[in-house]
């Protein structure tokens, strides 16, 4: 889909103002950061995540997820990349969960051979991410770079600060707003559910038991089908979180919320929850109606999100490889 220059232009004038309403933001970001220390920078993510997607559709979803995760702990600042026994990957919402990073290690790598020392790692998930949802059907945003890389990571950050498809809405709600974003954040950055997959051991709570009965606001015929993918195994099996439209990126993930067919309790409670939290339903069934709106809404968060905290100037490094300090 190719957008306006009208839109492109408002959805980068507005990032004045995302910068002053998001905690930790230092709006030194800008979207011409590398036009003359490392101009093919764009050409090298897009043609990686390109050929990632040509072999598993799924890695567009997986690389979004990637950046979430990295921005939600110490900023965006490339920290969940860090190998280590107590690096965040290895964090419990991480863990066996979180993909792609083979992906941003072969684009490093390339980077490296023709600007060393130039682009940061936390700029490459980033970019990694817008590219991963344009070439999944959604919008383009323009991604705000000049991100420098951290020297720690923060397991336990991770462990505590990421949001979970078991918490009730308002727990999530209170970790969206401990990093600058607000309620219409929390709706709009859920919608990336419209592309990717979970295990079962992220929604086998809304299954029966042998003491209990599934879920009531997951849809009848579609927990029995989640019962019969799940039941003997090891919580590893994986379905689609977008039940009408697995790959694309649109706005069937809110049409499946007023249908109770989100595969996540945390999903679903956006739209059914009693957890006082009203206007998150008004907000799902606008978005349901209006993919437009979910569009440019979607892009206006995601430049919020990447200036959560990122580290800038002298701060932080340029790491060679993504994996490890200098």
């Amino acid at each position: 889909m190719e957008y306006p220059y009208s839109y492109r232009f408002m959805l980068v004038c507005s990032v004045l103002v995302l910068c002053l309403s998001t905690r930790g933001a230092r709006c030194q970001l800008s979207d011409n950061f590398y036009d003359y220390t490392c101009p093919d920078v764009y050409t090298i993510v897009q043609q990686h995540v390109f050929a990632a997607m040509r072999t598993e559709m799924r890695m567009g979803a997986s690389l979004l997820r990637l950046h979430f995760h990295d921005c939600f702990v110490n900023g965006c600042d490339g920290s969940i990349l860090l190998d280590g026994d107590d690096g965040e990957k290895f964090a419990l919402p991480n863990k066996n969960s979180v993909r792609g990073y083979e992906v941003i290690d072969a684009i490093k790598e390339d980077l490296e051979n023709i600007c060393p020392e130039v682009v940061s790692c936390s700029d490459i998930v980033a970019l990694a991410a817008g590219y991963g949802v344009l070439f999944s059907g959604g919008p383009y945003y323009d991604v705000l770079l000049g991100r420098r890389d951290g020297l720690v990571a923060n397991q336990s950050g991770a462990d505590n600060g990421l949001p979970s498809p078991f918490e009730p809405i308002k727990s999530i709600m209170k970790k969206f707003d401990d990093v600058g974003l607000d309620t219409t954040d929390v709706v709009v950055l859920s919608g990336a559910h419209t592309i990717g997959r979970a295990r079962c051991t992220l929604f086998s709570n809304r299954l029966s038991t042998t003491s209990s009965s599934a879920d009531p606001t997951l849809d009848a015929t579609m927990a029995a089908n989640l019962q019969s993918l799940c039941t003997g195994g090891d919580g590893n099996e994986t379905t689609v979180l977008d039940i009408a439209s697995a790959d694309v990126f649109d706005n069937r993930y809110y049409q499946n919320l007023l249908n109770q067919k989100g595969l996540l309790s945390s999903d679903q409670g956006l739209f059914s929850s009693d957890d006082g939290v009203a206007n998150t339903k008004e907000l799902v069934q606008t978005y349901s109606v209006n993919g437009e709106k979910f569009f440019w809404d979607f892009g206006r968060s995601m430049v919020k999100m990447g200036n959560i905290s990122p580290l800038t100037g002298e701060d932080g490094q340029i790491r060679k490889n993504c994996r490890v300090v200098n």
